[in-house]
């Protein structure tokens, strides 16, 4: 038998190497007219749209997910570290200087910050006060950090924080791309293949969407650089209980102002 010149043999595999990498690293279709869906959930041969409306239907079925990443809003950018559920959710946000850690089960809402982040709630209420209340108003923040405040459902924090711990609100606002959709090739995220949808050529946002198992959809770059979003643990159950009573503060219907 003839053996195989030694320099064709390295050739070969180095040929065949950095077509894995260029498979691997880019998504092209690949080397040797493999087939990219092989082994897939198959949504990767669906038209764009077909494949929204499905990783949208596996969102909302699933019982949990965590969110994270972060979202620009009104020009203020929020951190977003969240496990939601379909009764509630657990997990903190970040906004400017200041985190806070939200916790909701069923329609109860507490919140839990430091005291920089309450005694600048009650500046904002006192505005006109003179300061008249300042000492006070110290003297009440520091008694709330550390503690989880429960958010009476009439108070205007509810409805601003309820929000954040919503997974049917969050999932709506944030898995939405704008204009034309279209395909984007496959690629890899987290390990997972992925398909990649945009809207009008990725200015409308772009959105990578599990090729194995259930279509989820684990990465999403929002349009006009509004926030990267990574979504991931869907379906993993945790945790969601209620304060203890001697972590909790409870105001009943309305917060305290100054």
């Amino acid at each position: 038998m003839t053996a195989i010149p030694q320099g064709r043999s390295h050739r070969a595999a180095l040929i065949s190497a950095m077509c894995a990498l260029v498979v691997t690293g880019t998504g092209l279709t690949g080397c040797g007219g493999e087939d990219p869906n092989a082994g897939t959930n198959g949504v990767g041969k669906l038209p764009a749209d077909e494949i929204q409306a499905r990783t949208n239907k596996a969102a909302r079925g699933a019982n949990t997910v965590h969110l994270s990443g972060s979202v620009v809003s009104n020009g203020r950018t929020y951190k977003l570290d969240m496990r939601l559920k379909a009764d509630g959710g657990t997990g903190s946000v970040t906004t400017q200087d200041t985190t806070f850690r939200l916790l909701r089960v069923g329609e109860h809402l507490f919140l839990k910050a430091d005291a920089d982040f309450w005694a600048d709630e009650d500046d904002k209420d006192a505005e006109g006060s003179g300061g008249k209340n300042s000492d006070a108003d110290a003297e009440a923040a520091e008694k709330l950090e550390g503690m989880y405040v429960k958010v009476p459902q009439g108070d205007p924090a509810y409805q601003r924080f309820t929000g954040f711990t919503d997974k049917d609100v969050l999932l709506d606002g944030l898995l939405t791309l704008h204009g034309t959709l279209a395909t984007d090739g496959h690629h890899e995220r987290f390990g997972i293949r992925t398909i990649r949808i945009t809207g009008d050529k990725g200015s409308g946002g772009t959105l990578d969407v599990s090729l194995e198992g259930k279509p989820y959809p684990l990465l999403l770059a929002r349009a006009g650089n509004a926030g990267t979003i990574r979504l991931t643990d869907w379906g993993k159950d945790f945790p969601l209980e209620e304060p203890a009573k001697n972590e909790m503060v409870d105001y009943g219907q309305q917060l305290p102002e100054s």
